[in-house]
């Protein structure tokens, strides 16, 4: 067992990391039942790890009522966010209990988002079970649902109680949604840690591949950054916490150019978007080309998109540059970009001209 915990004075929690430890999770979770029914939000691919929780959660004396929702991105809307709350109501949940998210990135953020509204706030549980909900999404509180405008754009910053981390649950994850939360890895050592996109380069390939160990470094490391940086600035307003977006101002826009589909899924979209960072940086003069090649053969060498024609993209500039025009981050018509000195040195850079985005990406596409 790893434990890691997200220092936030009296909304701090732990993050706990084990193999296996989903079979026993009831045991964690039955202080926080308080003797009440426990609701737990899944999607219907995960019904295999329902079972598991709630057979744990009856060994322990805890009842439990499952809500199960659609897969995919589709479910982090309006709609589906008013059906999770009046199922969650007719349940009758206070503002004590713990709503338990058991999924991936989807029911983690729509979960938090409904419990930060719910009865204006109710408390909740990470249990996330993809590779990029575990070593990103379910820690550090950001919840949204997606809009026409643009992914994310609705949502608030609600802390979970606890993250239960298992491992194992990435056995029956596909290999296209293990390589996606992969990129996500690689974004840590890509921000401020070199010799952790070393060791990526080293052994991304056998992480894949199933080695169990690897896998748990890679969670335990990429977890214990994303702590620190939360820790240091909660609410992205120092800055800090914004170099956790390396990839997504260029990923976002990839992913509204295909509707938020599965015709691109949001870690490939990160991975085609840090590529992009890197190789805008290199155009800039600000990196080294050699770094740029690096990084984007590092995702090609694992199976991921290092660019537009690799993630399906062949909308113009001047178009992707639009859906990058409904960034949340957008402040006084300027947004800020995550650019890069090199590999492990990324920089917030505020005088970004979209112009110059948009011819980039016309070269791109060439």
């Amino acid at each position: 067992m790893t434990t890691i915990t997200v220092n936030l004075g009296a909304r701090s929690y732990p993050i706990h990391i084990e193999a296996g430890s989903l079979a026993a999770a009831g045991a964690r979770l039955a202080p926080l039942a308080r003797g009440r029914t426990m609701a737990i939000v899944t999607d219907a691919n995960l019904t295999g790890h329902l079972a598991t929780l709630q057979a744990s959660l009856t060994q322990n004396g805890v009842a439990s009522e499952a809500i199960v929702l659609p897969p995919g991105e589709g479910s982090k809307s309006w709609a589906t966010l008013e059906t999770l709350c009046d199922r969650l109501l007719d349940l009758g949940i206070e503002r004590g209990d713990h709503v338990v998210a058991l999924g991936g990135g989807v029911i983690g953020d729509l979960v938090g988002f409904a419990c930060a509204i719910l009865k204006r706030g109710c408390q909740f549980v990470q249990i996330p079970t993809s590779l990029l909900a575990q070593v990103d999404s379910s820690v550090g509180g950001k919840t949204a649902i997606n809009t026409r405008a643009g992914k994310n754009l609705i949502g608030a910053f609600h802390q979970p109680a606890m993250v239960l981390i298992d491992p194992q649950l990435l056995d029956t994850l596909p290999i296209r949604e293990l390589r996606a939360g992969y990129a996500e890895v690689v974004k840590y050592g890509l921000i401020d840690d070199f010799a952790f996109f070393e060791w990526c380069e080293a052994n991304g390939a056998a992480l894949l591949a199933g080695d169990v160990a690897l896998r748990t470094h890679a969670i335990a490391h990429s977890v214990a950054a994303k702590a620190r940086i939360v820790a240091a600035d909660e609410h992205e307003t120092t800055g800090t916490r914004a170099l956790l977006n390396l990839g997504h101002t260029f990923g976002h826009a990839l992913e509204a150019e295909t509707g938020f589909s599965q015709a691109l899924i949001h870690g490939e979209g990160v991975a085609a978007g840090c590529a992009l960072a890197f190789r805008f940086s290199a155009a800039q003069g600000i990196c080294p080309g050699q770094d740029a090649t690096r990084v984007a053969a590092h995702w090609r060498a694992v199976g991921l998109p290092d660019g537009l024609a690799a993630a399906g993209i062949s909308a113009t500039g001047a178009r992707l540059v639009d859906h990058m025009r409904h960034d949340k981050k957008m402040a006084a018509g300027t947004l800020p970009f995550l650019l890069a000195r090199g590999i492990g040195q990324t920089y917030l850079d505020k005088t970004v001209n979209l112009s110059t985005v948009a011819g980039f990406l016309d070269a791109e596409a060439r």
